[in-house]
Parts: C-alpha cells; sequence; structure tokens
C-alpha cells in the first residue's frame, strides 16, 4: 500500500491513526508542531513491526512550514490518504473570545487544514481519501470552546464542499467527529468531572482514541467506496443530531 500522510499523527488520536494506518500496510509520514519525544516514540515502535515510516516537524498553523512538507522526498510516488488531524484548544466563552485568540485557533485547526490539503493536492493520487478530524462541537458549538467549535465547523464545510469537487476524480473526502476521546483535552479533568462525563455519554464511557482510528481505517478502504461527504459521528451515542 501507499503513503498516509497524518498531521498531528504523534500523539492521541493521530498516533492511533498512524498505528493502525501502518498495521493496515500503508507507509507512515506523521507530523508534529512541538511534542517530537512522542511523534519518534511513535515512529520507534513502528519500525520495530518493519514499518516504512518517518516523523516531520510541521507548524500547521505556519503556512511556510506546510508548504515545505510538500518537498519532502517521499512525495514523488504519491499519496494515498490524507489525515488533517492536527489542532489547537483553548478554552473561551463566545463573549469572551478576543479576535487574536479566534485568529490563532483559526489559523491552526481550519486554515493550517486547508494549506496542508493544497500543498499537497499534486502529489495527492486519483483514488486518495482525505479524512478531517473534526468535533461534535463543530456543529453543536460550545459554551466553553466557542473558537475551537467554529474553526471545526469551518473544516465540516469545507471539507464536505471539497468532497464534492473532486469526487468525479475518484478522490473521498469525509468527516469524523468525535465526542470525549481519552486524551489530553480531558487530561486536567478531576476524577468527579470525568464521572460525569461517563454518566452523560449513553454508552457509559469515555472513547478510545483506537476507536476513532479505526473509523480512519474503514474509511480509507474500500469497504467505504460509496461514501464521500459525510460527517461521521463517534461520541458513544453522547451527540445525536
Amino acid at each position: 500500500m501507499g503513503l498516509a500522510v497524518i498531521t498531528g499523527g504523534g500523539r492521541g488520536i493521530g498516533a492511533a491513526i498512524s498505528r493502525r494506518l501502518a498495521k493496515d500496510g500503508h507507509q507512515i509520514l506523521l507530523t508534529y508542531n512541538t511534542d517530537s519525544q512522542s511523534a519518534e516514540s511513535v515512529i520507534a515502535d513502528l519500525r520495530k513491526d518493519n514499518v516504512d515510516c518517518v516523523a516531520a516537524k510541521v507548524d500547521c498553523g505556519n503556512t511556510d512550514e506546510v508548504f515545505i512538507l510538500a518537498d519532502h522526498p517521499w512525495m514523488k510516488n504519491g499519496v494515498d490518504i490524507l489525515v488533517l488531524n492536527h489542532g489547537m484548544y483553548q478554552r473561551s466563552s463566545a463573549k469572551e473570545l478576543t479576535l487574536d485568540e479566534l485568529e490563532l485557533t483559526m489559523d491552526v485547526n481550519f486554515k493550517g487544514s486547508v494549506a496542508v490539503y493544497t500543498a499537497l493536492c499534486p502529489h495527492l493520487n486519483n483514488s486518495a481519501k482525505i479524512i478531517a478530524i473534526g468535533s461534535q462541537l463543530g456543529i453543536k458549538g460550545s459554551p466553553h470552546g466557542a473558537h475551537y467549535a467554529a474553526s471545526k465547523g469551518a473544516l465540516h464545510a469545507w471539507a464536505r464542499s471539497l468532497a464534492s469537487n473532486v469526487a468525479k476524480s475518484g478522490q473521498r473526502v469525509n468527516v469524523i467527529a468525535p465526542g470525549a476521546i481519552d486524551t489530553d483535552i480531558l487530561g486536567g479533568d478531576s476524577k468527579e468531572k470525568r464521572k460525569q462525563r461517563e454518566i452523560e455519554i449513553p454508552m457509559g464511557r469515555i472513547g478510545n482514541p483506537s476507536e476513532i482510528a479505526s473509523v480512519v481505517s474503514f474509511l480509507s478502504s474500500d469497504d467505504s467506496s460509496y461514501i464521500t461527504g459525510a460527517i461521521i459521528h463517534v461520541n458513544g451515542g453522547l451527540f445525536l443530531p
């Protein structure tokens, strides 16, 4: 199988996606911004299993760095899977949000995703699968993360628009909207807060990053050959749009 590029692929959901696509037989190019240790740990583990893989330092909020990624020598054989997973989450309500906070979050989460796609577009194979990791908050909003919700909502709309644009070429574009997943975003939860989250979820538990990775695997396979422009909710029943 060919090359899979996973932005923010060194930790959390991204690391689980990198591991799963490697297991599926893909060559892996993952990006990271600040946490080189986690990214290199994923690469070291994959290489133990003889996976062809590499980590690249890319700030997806920096257009210059994103376009340098397009010059990576592994791009010469084309990209089969592009997972737009990178992101940042700062907490501010819509009422308290500053324009600087909004601009930073949009630059990373939304504009950064568009920039990665634009930079790698010439290298995407005709049957490429593009998967954007969105959020349930991009649809229902958030009382404490308005700019994050806005950035993910924009990402959803852009990805679905792109799906219409490229469908006839054979490329497919889909969005995964996770709910509460056991990553660093929830790392500051007290025991009481985590328990409350679990009570609110109909399935009674927090999701695992591997459960998002499984959906990425499905959307990257021929088993999903007639699915494009979809938003797939993976949230244990917490949000039923």
